[in-house]
């Protein structure tokens, strides 16, 4: 009797077992009707919204899932990347993270929140962001060199905006050049610091290719370079950095998407994928080229080689012009 309860005792547990692995199993397979979550750490109507949102909209068709976009801004996209950070690997909650949030924030702070390489699962890159120097036309401004000569004969008079770190360092590059002195305004979106450019509050600023073509074209703005390697076919009469002989203009503002710490190697590679199937949907890229953005998708492994890069690269630049952040 003793041997036979010895085995219904191992039977059961067996059976317990299997029972639990079954339901783990279950439980790592994500469920098609919940829907995913996708936190961007800036302002509805700025250049990461829109973009997001178009590459959401991709997304959720490839994967035949509802994808929500959630804006989280503020606090140099710390709130966002914190609020993935913190999110069970369950596959329903990632992030579009740029420069701002996953570079400058974990390089720079005396006491950085987090550190990117170990907080988050990097899933794919989004792609590269036109970036512009626009201007009051109320400025002397007929074209760079003597905008810059402009202010820096008039140190302390102007000021200049940023949505992120990107545009404040190559703004402090760029005014480097000159040796000119301004008072940067940091906003929480380019929708905000364009609506202030717009009405005089502000200068100048370094805006993307969402916003800055259309004010252009009506007159209320002026751009007078771009940091792309090439004109931008939104803006072909803008030159670039290097047709004018400015080398030190070196920042590149891309954005890229990052899940919670822990994500399994299935869920990563399931939402790269539909990630970069969305990125080379023709309806897609179309819209994002529209949006002066460059979009292009890459594997994890590809993804976190790329990230380790770009990080190094910043660093290295805001150390070679001793730039200071707050």
């Amino acid at each position: 009797m003793e041997t036979i309860n010895k085995r219904r005792g191992v039977l059961h547990a067996l059976l317990a077992a299997a029972a639990t692995l079954a339901m783990t199993g279950a439980q790592a397979q994500p469920d098609p009707n919940t829907p995913i979550r996708l936190v961007v750490g800036f302002a509805p109507g700025g250049a990461a919204d829109v973009v997001t949102r178009i590459i959401a909209k991709g997304l959720a068709t490839e994967l035949n899932q509802q994808v929500i976009v959630d804006n989280k801004a503020g606090a140099d996209g710390i709130i966002a990347a914190t609020e993935v950070m913190r999110a069970p690997p369950d596959g329903y909650t990632f992030l579009l993270g740029t420069n701002t949030a996953m570079v400058a924030v974990p390089s720079l702070r005396p006491n950085p929140p987090y550190d990117p390489f170990k907080a988050f699962t990097p899933l794919s890159s989004a792609g590269e962001f036109s970036m512009f120097l626009a201007v009051s036309p109320r400025l002397p401004s007929g074209n760079l060199a003597e905008f810059l000569e402009h202010v820096a004969a008039n140190p302390g008079k102007y000021n200049s905006a940023s949505s992120n770190s990107a545009a404040e360092l190559a703004m402090l590059q760029l005014l480097g050049t000159k040796h000119a002195k301004v008072v940067n305004a940091r906003y929480k979106g380019d929708a905000q610091a364009m609506t202030d450019l717009v009405s005089g509050n502000i200068h100048m600023m370094f805006s993307t290719g969402t916003l800055t073509p259309m004010f252009a074209k009506e007159g209320k703005i002026k751009a007078l370079v771009t940091l792309l390697p090439k004109r931008s076919p939104l803006m072909p009469d803008v030159p670039t950095a290097s047709e004018l002989g400015i080398g030190k203009l070196t920042i590149t503002p891309w954005a890229g998407f990052f899940g919670p710490p822990g994500l399994p190697a299935d869920l990563s590679e399931k939402l790269s994928a539909g990630l970069r199937a969305a990125l080379a949907r023709p309806d897609v890229r179309d819209q994002l080229v529209g949006q002066g953005f460059s979009g292009y998708g890459m594997t994890p492994a590809e993804f976190s080689a790329f990230f380790r890069r770009q990080y190094d690269g910043f660093v290295a630049t805001v150390r070679e012009n001793n730039v200071k952040f707050d």
